[in-house]
């Protein structure tokens, strides 16, 4: 299973740290990736979201492949991928809500971390914090620990588990247990040696009430 439906909204995993999110007539993708082939009109990107210029999260063949004439692109600042069209550099702070809002969907970036231990240390990437066809969802990009959201619901949280500058399985499921999500989607590598069942053990124990979906 790669995909999976929540309360309307469909979540693909497309590989590495990129999603496919439809819903209310719109596509969103976050670090799209592994596409090889064309991308019907109708799953192309309305609004494409880039948190790292990291192998891994930014793809440009399949990013290519997935934006619309019309689409708009956020990309963190520091990254040094030009784009065409509407493409916005942002940074971690900026609050894309209300009269702001891009396309109708209200967007925090939030930072991302390069220490486990800390929230100091920032690092180059954002993350994303997205109120979209009535959930929330949190990409929290490539980092080493999860930003503390203003939201007191979190719907979905998205989370990088594997180490190598990303947080590692005890780290991720502490992570759930703060941002308290009704799902959590962890974002990992097979082969990269995660022991996903150790995770999925954990947040059981610290957070009984999110239900872990494994993609």
């Amino acid at each position: 299973m790669d995909n999976i439906t929540i309360e309307g909204v469909f979540i693909k995993w497309l590989g590495n740290a990129g999603f496919m999110i439809k819903g209310d007539g719109m596509v969103i993708y976050i670090d799209p990736a592994n596409i090889r082939e064309k991308v019907p009109e109708a799953d192309m990107a309305d609004l494409l979201l880039i948190t790292h210029e990291y192998l891994g999260h930014c793809d440009p063949d399949s990013i290519r492949k997935v934006r619309k004439s019309d689409c708009t692109t956020l990309i963190p600042e520091d990254m040094s991928l030009q784009f065409r069209g509407d493409a916005r550099r942002i940074m971690a702070g900026d609050s894309l809500t209300g009269e702001l809002s891009i396309k109708g969907v209200d967007i925090e970036v939030v930072p991302s971390y390069e220490s486990c231990d800390d929230t100091t240390s920032l690092g180059h990437g954002v993350g994303y914090f997205l109120s979209f066809a009535g959930l929330n969802i949190y990409h929290a990009g490539h980092t080493c620990n999860a930003a503390e959201l203003s939201s007191a619901s979190l719907d979905i949280a998205l989370l990088p588990i594997g180490g190598n500058g990303a947080m590692e399985e005890e780290q991720a499921a502490n992570a759930v247990a703060l941002l308290n999500p009704k799902f959590v989607i962890p974002i990992y590598e097979s082969n990269a040696g995660v022991k996903i069942d150790n995770f999925v053990s954990m947040v059981r124990e610290k957070s009984p009430s999110v239900k872990v979906v494994i993609l």
